[in-house]
């Protein structure tokens, strides 16, 4: 393991320089703070031998999701986390970054400033410029609906997409549904990749002809509703499932607006299990992540990375909540 030492000897300066440098104190000049992080990162320098002392924090890095009230998606996340990190004597803060910050710092350098032994990772695309940082850190990160491969720094959580997506269409199937669409914002995640794939999967386990024709993605929820939703419903399918539920939900507007009885002539399902999913008109059949195990299973990782065990990726089992927006099928016609 790299010391305080080794750094000192490889920059030419007192150990103790090399110590305040990394402490934040203010008689170490900026450049020669700067180098010192940079040359600990290159070097391997990890605080972890420090976990037993004082230095117990762990961040949750969010980006992209919001969290702040009960409602908002990562809340219940976040919340799981700290129920578990908590009483194990962890210090935890919540970190919301930008594509700006982490061009301007290294996710190494940031963990090193603020003395963090490990971060929980929500709400970040595949084109954050940390997920190429991620490939080598050292440092335990878990990954929330992301992953990272060959990496024994790096676990992964989330739930069975592919368990979840086949509830999804089996339910429809059994209702009688045969022509099956599916709507998705941008597949820039690695999330919605899985979701979109599993979705054809499970397709074909039933016995169901699906093609690219048959889906839609766009960046925006309005494009792709507006862009693809009256090409589905004009090919004749009679029920959708959608990547998330603000999709779904915005199916179920805009297919009561153009005269489609929901689910009298259109069954839509979504996908997360959102609080507004109760309270759609109607009521939204969807896909439950329980969000809270999601953030007690984000520390499991994260302690047993922290204890040397390689955790890779653990996923919970969906569940299909069965609400008032799917029914039997019938001929796409307006009313």
């Amino acid at each position: 393991m790299t010391t305080i030492q080794d750094i000192a000897d490889r920059l030419g300066i007192s150990k103790g320089t090399v110590s305040k440098a990394l402490n934040g104190a203010s008689d170490v000049s900026e450049t020669l703070r700067k180098q010192v992080f940079d040359t600990a990162v290159e070097m391997g320098y990890s605080r972890l031998h420090r976990l037993k002392s004082n230095a117990k924090k762990l961040c949750v890095i969010i980006e992209n999701m919001e969290y702040e009230d009960p409602h908002q998606f990562g809340y219940d996340i976040i919340m799981g986390f700290r129920q578990m990190a908590e009483p194990a004597g962890f210090i935890v803060e919540v970190v919301p970054v930008t594509d700006k910050f982490q061009k301007e710092t290294p996710f190494d350098v940031f963990m090193l400033q603020n003395d963090y032994v490990g971060a929980f990772v929500l709400g970040f695309s595949l084109y954050e410029v940390w997920m190429k940082d991620f490939e080598t850190t050292r440092t335990p990160v878990v990954l929330y609906d992301n992953y990272i491969p060959a990496n024994l720094s790096i676990a992964s959580v989330g739930i069975d997409n592919n368990e979840g997506m086949t509830l999804a269409v089996n339910h429809l199937k059994n209702l009688g549904h045969r022509k099956i669409g599916y709507l998705s914002t941008a597949l820039g995640s690695h999330i919605m990749q899985v979701r979109y794939h599993a979705f054809f999967q499970a397709m074909k386990k039933n016995g169901l002809k699906a093609d690219s024709s048959c889906s839609g993605a766009s960046y925006y929820i309005t494009q792709c509703i507006e862009k693809h939703l009256p090409r589905l419903l004009n090919m004749g399918i009679t029920a959708i499932i959608c990547s998330h539920d603000q999709i779904a939900n915005a199916a179920i507007v805009q297919c009561q607006q153009l005269g489609y009885r929901v689910p009298k002539d259109i069954s839509i399902i979504g996908f997360d299990d959102l609080p507004i999913c109760a309270y759609t008109s109607p009521p939204m059949t969807t896909i439950r992540q329980n969000r809270v195990e999601l953030g007690k299973c984000g520390f499991y990782a994260m302690s047993s990375i922290l204890n040397q065990v390689s955790i890779g990726t653990i996923l919970l089992h969906a569940q299909l909540i069965v609400r008032n927006s799917t029914g039997a099928a019938a001929e796409a016609t307006k009313s």
